[in-house]
């Protein structure tokens, strides 16, 4: 159901019944690399997103280029990249991005250490001119980027205003 909700927002998937309204630009799923065109090479598929949001397609790739450390692997096409280097591309471009709306499923980075440090500490910048909507069974993820929650469960949503709330309901209703 998580990864549903997070596919309706970001409007590649139509919900069974009622009405999605979304104010702002939304993210496709942080990290998703499953929309690129492998035959071709992480520039054009840069480009390719790139002009699909109307942005400047040069700062695009490089800024994906840079940030994502994959150089002159950025020439090769998409099909040869390692799981690591689809993320580190897939990354890239949503933080070369300016999205009113972030929308993560469970993790915000990929790679070594050091290169998840670097792209927290972008992403954190980039959440404080905008919204996050995280789905995640960890609460420590959670406590990290959250401070509010919606439950989801057979009987509907609810609302909670205090994580902290919704981590001790949402535990209760686990045990029981």
């Amino acid at each position: 159901g998580k990864s549903t909700l997070l596919s309706i927002l970001a409007g590649t998937l139509r919900a069974d019944a009622g009405t999605v309204r979304t104010g702002g630009r939304v993210s496709w799923p942080m990290g998703f690399s499953g929309g690129f065109a492998n035959d071709l090479n992480g520039i054009q598929n840069a480009r390719f997103v790139a002009r699909i949001h109307g942005a400047d397609t040069d700062a695009v790739v490089d800024f994906v280029t840079e940030f994502s450390e994959l150089g002159a692997d950025m020439r090769l096409p998409v099909r040869v990249y390692s799981a690591g280097m689809r993320a580190r591309l897939a990354f890239g471009l949503s933080m070369a991005l300016d999205f009113d709306w972030y929308l993560v499923d469970e993790i915000i980075a990929v790679g070594d250490q050091r290169f998840r440090a670097r792209a927290e500490a972008h992403f954190r910048d980039r959440l404080t001119g905008a919204g996050l909507v995280m789905v995640s069974h960890a609460p420590a993820i959670l406590r990290q980027y959250c401070s509010g929650a919606i439950l989801l469960s057979p009987a509907g949503a609810r609302v909670f205003s205090d994580l902290e709330e919704a981590l001790t309901v949402q535990a209760g209703a686990a045990m029981a």
